[in-house]
């Protein structure tokens, strides 16, 4: 399995150099529908919500874009990588709101026919493509009456992604990646993890925080989770508990459900004690 780093921190932009210590950030939570242009008014909303109150990175939900009344929907809206309605917006809104986007996922054209790549695509304060993680584990559940195999319209990624950032560096992950530790490992000693997620409500009540708060431990990073939320129209419920978690473990922020925004500072400095006075990232020996 490949890593992709990416290094943008020597691009000029307004936003605090990681040196600044603390910035505020912000996890984004709705309850998406079939109608693209609904959802896309709605993020709009939201992300005005969290700049208004100082934040400088938001992250949004997978399928923020497009939660369809079957999973082939979002094949029918994929789009070119770099083309189409849901990027220019992202684009646009960046570039006016002078605010880094981790648009949690959208459905961009894939090398199989009838399949999307589920892609997490970063854009910097100037509307600027700086990263791009398709998911890679495809989530898959036969549990009664609930059923979901992403396999069958989506092909999955390959590739580690970590991007440098003013903020630091953030590794990148979708959803059902909450579930393979390995794959955090793989990134390194990231400052910030981004889950974007739509979480089932039967898993999450389950296991979503558990499963949240451990990568945050157990790497020693801050999270931040934007999840959907709610009831959709297709009839599925996610679990929603949106939350933005310190490299102790400590919630600092949660919306459990519907539509709405998590903020919280990230506190570099502190991290950097936490890593100084428990330096367990620099005692593993099994897997180097």
């Amino acid at each position: 399995m490949a890593i992709k780093s990416i290094d943008k921190t020597n691009k000029p932009s307004t936003t605090p150099s990681s040196n600044a210590g603390i910035v505020k950030v912000a996890g984004i939570q709705m309850a998406s529908g079939p109608n693209v242009a609904a959802n896309l008014s709605e993020a709009e909303r939201l992300i005005e919500i969290a700049v208004d109150q100082g934040a400088k990175l938001v992250v949004l939900p997978e399928y923020f874009a497009i939660m369809g009344l079957k999973d082939t929907d979002k094949v029918v809206v994929a789009e070119k990588e770099g083309d189409g309605p849901i990027q220019h917006f992202l684009y646009e809104l960046a570039k006016k709101h002078d605010v880094w986007i981790i648009a949690g996922s959208i459905p961009l054209q894939a090398k199989v026919a009838g399949k999307v790549r589920n892609a997490c695509l970063v854009y910097d304060n100037a509307g600027e493509v700086v990263a791009r993680y398709d998911k890679i584990h495809l989530f898959g559940l036969d549990l009664g009456n609930e059923r979901y195999h992403e396999e069958k319209t989506i092909e999955a990624g390959n590739q580690v992604t970590v991007v440098e950032t003013p903020f630091g560096k953030i590794g990148l992950s979708i959803c059902y990646d909450l579930r393979f530790p390995e794959l955090f490992r793989a990134m390194g000693e990231v400052d910030i993890i981004a889950i974007p997620a739509a979480f089932t409500e039967t898993t999450g009540k389950a296991h979503w925080e558990t499963l949240v708060r451990a990568r945050a431990i157990e790497n020693l990073s801050y999270v931040i989770t934007s999840a959907q939320g709610g009831y959709h129209t297709s009839g599925r419920e996610t679990h929603g508990n949106s939350m933005i978690v310190d490299p102790w473990g400590v919630v600092l922020d949660r919306l459990p459900r519907g539509s709405g925004v998590v903020m919280a500072s990230i506190n570099r400095d502190y991290q950097a004690s936490l890593r100084k006075s428990l330096p367990a990232l620099k005692h593993r020996t099994i897997l180097k």
